[in-house]
């Protein structure tokens, strides 16, 4: 197996955020109007054109990067709409070659969206966060997706969510939320994928490290 260079992630947090539940209750009764980016308006309507024309299923991969997990879900599931969604215009530009036609990229705020989709009242067949940013300093807690004022935005667009990383933490505070709320959700998995879905999924994988995964049904 080729090692890579990939450095671990250090916190000064030990275990669960002792605000998490408080910050979840806080988003829960608030609601999140920050004004929608006019490219991801614009990102978001060119899409919901396509996904329009052909009534399928809808599955997302929220923060998609270069697109690789987007293709491999759009090859596993032809009957479904598969939607990569990254704010970068440079990683989208490395998406792969031979995109089948199910398969759609959207250069947009993630935080946008998500609201926009609700606004549309979709609802996902699957949703996929996979190594988003896990924040690891305690003083940066609010800014991970769970404790994010938009959190409450990707429940409602329910679907089977999985979410993966390579911070144990980050894993087991979103299963506490979803446990919190009465959520469906099976036991945090250690993972030794036998095709990596992402090239952080690889480059952490290759470098020793240890990968989680959190599958719920968010109903």
């Amino acid at each position: 197996m080729t090692q890579e260079s990939s450095r671990i992630v250090t916190t000064n947090q030990e275990g669960i955020h002792e605000d998490l539940i408080v910050t979840l209750v806080k988003h829960l009764a608030t609601v999140y109007n920050k004004p929608i980016a006019t490219h991801s308006q614009k990102a978001f309507d060119d899409c919901c054109l396509k996904v329009e024309s052909i009534d399928r299923a809808i599955i997302l991969d929220s923060g998609c990067g270069i697109g690789q997990s987007t293709k491999l879900l759009a090859d596993a599931h032809p009957e479904a709409w598969v939607i990569g969604v990254d704010q970068s215009e440079h990683r989208l530009g490395k998406q792969p070659h031979d995109i089948p036609e199910n398969c759609l990229f959207v250069r947009a705020d993630l935080i946008d969206f998500w609201r926009l989709a609700i606004a549309k009242r979709w609802q996902l067949m699957k949703h996929f966060i996979l190594y988003p940013n896990p924040w690891p300093k305690a003083k940066h807690f609010k800014r991970r997706w769970h404790a994010h004022p938009v959190f409450p935005t990707i429940l409602n667009l329910g679907g089977e969510l999985t979410l993966r990383s390579n911070w144990d933490i980050y894993v087991l505070e979103f299963a506490t939320i979803l446990d919190y709320l009465g959520y469906a959700t099976r036991d945090i998995q250690s993972i030794m994928p036998n095709e990596y879905m992402t090239p952080f999924e690889k480059k952490y994988f290759e470098s020793g490290q240890e990968l989680y995964e959190l599958r719920a049904e968010i109903a």
